[in-house]
């Protein structure tokens, strides 16, 4: 199958969502499917053209203004993309955001007659405080707060359920992320399909991950790691909260890595002082990817307190690694950790969550619970999860072209026909070759 993938952020960008777009786009490509990305053009040499994978993206053109945490605005419909397509004959367009990449798969959707499948990566009504007119709600007005409280509660569930309703297959990265997309009402069909792990992160360097330990611990006894995007929505303050008690309540020293990069990396730091956690908590900056499963090998716990996670990344790379979980519960870090087993989870109460942190490492099972989470997520692998998203994608395309070969009981334009032949001889040809 020839499958467009469309984002509105990805590398260099550090998030989730680019991570999630590059290792489906790899997997698919394993099974000789051809990929290609349609990514914003971050400009001045930043898009990393001496990788590899660049081969197999175009880069888009995007509005100068961008969003406080570095994400960009990308341009409907861009010239790259009409042209790309006027190339070549796609069979399935898998896109990752509702907006800009979102209207623009819909216009494909529409000019080309292919399916789209769209995966709900985020809780937006969590993000809302990066456009200007959601930030600061407390010191709102009344008017404004009003506002505020419609846009996320009436309009932004209207457009998903709307924008949802254009589309032929919604994908759900956790079980807790699809139960609340139904809940919300949307009625296109919803499956679910996390984001995999690629074989690199199933495979540990004790020696690398021994050096981290000794550079990181020196005489400590423990080392905690979290990873997130130092934002806002992360709820780092509650971490730093918890670990100033733990710290209180004498537990044996350790050091805490904060993995990650952001607006509020600056304020984090200060809060840490204030604390008095200069010299227990480190933050490192981003940390190559290549790199970081050494360090979640090295790191007796990973502590999470992320409530916006539509399936925690992160914490499935933890895992894999071996590295026992300590989270706040809510929807996608649920579905991951299973409580006892290969961590744990508290509300988001300091006390409870401090709690859990001694029973994590003072427990009697200790080396099971390393040994059950490396077992949790072994059919995490992002070559099974490739081949359940080939299924879909050949499951929308076929229903789509019955759709285009009938459309609606025979009446249909001439370009509607011609292109839907056109499809539907390129696809099974390749249908037929990839089996």
């Amino acid at each position: 199958m020839k499958i467009a993938m469309l984002t509105n952020n990805y590398r260099p960008f550090v998030g989730g969502v680019p991570v999630s777009v590059e290792r489906q786009a790899k997997a698919l490509r394993a099974l000789g499917h051809e990929v290609t990305v349609f990514a914003p053009d971050y400009g001045d040499g930043k898009n990393g053209d001496q990788d590899p994978e660049e081969a197999y993206v175009v880069r888009c053109s995007c509005f100068k203004r961008k969003m406080s945490n570095g994400m960009v605005y990308p341009r409907v419909a861009d010239r790259q993309v009409r042209e790309a397509f006027e190339r070549e004959v796609f069979d399935c367009v898998h896109v990752h955001q509702p907006v800009f990449a979102g209207n623009t798969a819909l216009w494909l959707r529409k000019k080309y007659h292919i399916p789209v499948v769209y995966t709900w990566h985020t809780k937006y009504q969590d993000y809302l405080h990066y456009f200007p007119l959601f930030r600061e709600e407390e010191k709102a007005g009344p008017i404004r707060r009003l506002l505020i409280r419609a846009g996320r509660d009436l309009i932004l569930p209207a457009y998903m359920r709307w924008f949802t309703g254009k589309c032929d297959l919604v994908l759900a990265p956790s079980k807790g992320m699809k139960r609340q997309i139904l809940e919300m009402g949307v009625r296109t069909p919803v499956e679910m399909l996390p984001t995999g792990l690629e074989e690199s992160f199933f495979e540990t360097d004790e020696r690398r991950a021994e050096e981290i330990r000794k550079e990181y611990l020196q005489d400590r006894k423990y080392l905690f790691c979290t990873v997130s995007r130092l934002e806002r929505e992360k709820n780092i303050p509650f971490l730093l909260e918890g670990v100033r008690r733990l710290k209180e309540e004498d537990m044996d020293p350790f050091r805490l890595l904060v993995i990650g990069e952001g607006t509020q990396r600056e304020h984090l730091e200060e809060l840490s002082r204030e604390l008095g956690l200069e010299d227990t908590v480190i933050f490192t900056g981003n940390i190559p990817n290549r790199e970081l499963k050494y360090y979640l090998a090295a790191s007796d716990l990973f502590l999470f307190a992320s409530r916006s996670e539509t399936q925690g990344i992160v914490i499935q790379e933890a895992l894999a690694q071996g590295c026992p979980v300590v989270a706040v519960r809510a929807t996608g870090v649920e579905d991951a950790v299973e409580d006892g087993r290969n961590g744990y989870l508290a509300p988001e109460d300091v006390d409870a969550w401090c709690l859990k942190v001694w029973k994590a490492l003072e427990g009697p099972a200790v080396q099971e619970m390393r040994t059950r989470a490396r077992a949790s997520v072994r059919g995490c692998r992002s070559v099974l999860l490739a081949m359940q998203a080939e299924q879909m994608y050949r499951g929308c395309l076929e229903k789509r072209q019955k759709e285009v070969a009938g459309y609606v009981g025979g009446h249909r334009s001439g370009h509607v026909a011609e292109r839907g032949e056109e499809c539907a001889a390129v696809s099974f040809s390749r249908l037929f070759k990839s089996t």
